[in-house]
């Protein structure tokens, strides 16, 4: 009988040899949720004794001479893959459990799909952490390399329930992990009262919209002709966001491009109120750290959202691509300081729940648990779930 995650796992003892972890993720030359999380899990591993990890990043640097190739559009899709790809025949041999994570649609094909399917040919196990909320549309409108391939891994992890549901309909299980933050890189603030200073750190892409969100501040500058929005982060919309925010003739909009991870603890600082605006999403790093560092929010209700943030009792929701709502609710904020201070307080509540050390645990648990495996199962996902790594229970208040 297949064994249950966290039910009759083996320890290790002190004479045991550490699980050697391969983790294949972005590596911080992307700044987003993905290449945070694994810096952090590569930061974390690097310390503890069961654990022996490596890295190899999705987006690797090539040497010398070879670097000027990854400026040349395409050629540089081109060998870059076919380097990561050579990386990964040399580091999985050596590893006992890859830990790949993975968005979707060519990110999918290209990084995730060939770590499985070298994990596979080598005899390791692996874990699939899915990571992106466009799960639903790329397991239905990518049949040949999505689903079939999936079942290659050992395991599923992703980060909520949302997640979790979306696999389950295309009858793929999933373990739930969720992500954590570090209380410690983030202060929190008092904001008495709250100021008409807004923050947006997604990627200026068309999946996050922040085009809903400079509509937005349109509207709260009538009301507020002082207020302020940092828009942090770059991507393929940067010059048309420049050009909206010119046609609407807002005042106070400031691009300021990409931020380092060390310094995103004082972008939270610098701010107010963090407005979110996406189509679509997962369980974004960004509110949980807006709640660590005592931001008020106001984000579209998309995905997974909703299972980490709930309406008037740890920010506010509105629809998607509803910038006169959204508007409407950070004009609430500003005119309401009770409400402000309530929702800061219960959301940073709930950073109980995201601490480091239930994440940690987690993960070498199920390291654990693959290694001592007596042998793979082959074509079908292990049998690791149980109701010890389901959603999170919604905090009263």
């Amino acid at each position: 009988m297949k064994q249950k995650l966290f039910q009759k796992s083996k320890t290790s003892s002190p004479g045991e040899a550490p699980v050697r972890v391969l983790i294949a993720a972005p590596s911080l030359d992307i700044l987003g949720g993905q290449s945070r999380q694994a810096a952090m899990l590569v930061s974390w591993f690097s310390r503890e004794p069961e654990v022996r990890v490596s890295f190899v990043p999705h987006n690797p640097r090539l040497p010398g001479p070879l670097r000027l190739l990854q400026k040349i559009k395409y050629v540089r899709t081109v060998v870059t893959s076919l380097w990561y790809w050579g990386l990964l025949l040399i580091h999985v041999r050596r590893c006992d459990v890859l830990h790949a994570f993975s968005a979707s649609y060519y990110s999918y094909l290209l990084s995730v799909m060939p770590a499985l399917l070298i994990a596979k040919l080598y005899g390791k196990k692996s874990v699939l952490n899915y990571r992106s909320g466009e799960a639903e549309d790329h397991l239905s409108n990518w049949p040949i390399t999505a689903r079939p391939t999936m079942k290659w891994a050992d395991v599923i992890a992703v980060q909520s329930g949302y997640l979790q549901e979306v696999f389950a309909r295309f009858d793929l299980k999933a373990l739930i992990i969720p992500s954590s933050i570090n209380l410690e890189r983030f202060h929190f603030r008092e904001r008495k009262p709250l100021r008409p200073i807004f923050l947006s750190n997604r990627l200026l892409e068309p999946l996050y919209n922040v085009a809903c969100i400079l509509r937005a501040f349109g509207l709260i500058q009538r009301r507020f002709p002082d207020a302020r929005l940092i828009v942090a982060g770059e991507g393929t919309e940067h010059a048309n966001l420049e050009n909206l925010a010119a046609t609407l003739e807002l005042k106070g909009v400031e691009f300021i491009g990409p931020v380092e991870y060390d310094d995103m603890p004082a972008l939270y600082d610098s701010a107010d109120i963090y407005l979110n605006s996406t189509n679509l999403d997962n369980l974004p790093s960004s509110i949980l750290e807006s709640y660590a560092a005592g931001l008020p929010i106001v984000t579209t209700d998309a995905g997974g959202i909703p299972h980490i943030l709930w309406h008037e009792e740890t920010g506010l929701l509105v629809g998607v691509d509803d910038h006169a709502g959204m508007a409407i609710s950070a004009i609430r904020l500003l005119e309401d300081q009770a409400l402000a201070e309530k929702l800061i307080y219960r959301a940073l509540q709930e950073c109980s729940k995201y601490t480091a050390e239930k994440e940690r645990h987690s993960w070498i648990k199920l390291y654990q648990t693959l290694h001592n495996e007596s042998s793979p199962s082959p074509g079908a996902q292990t049998a690791f779930y149980n109701n010890g790594m389901g959603e999170r229970e919604r905090s009263p208040h």
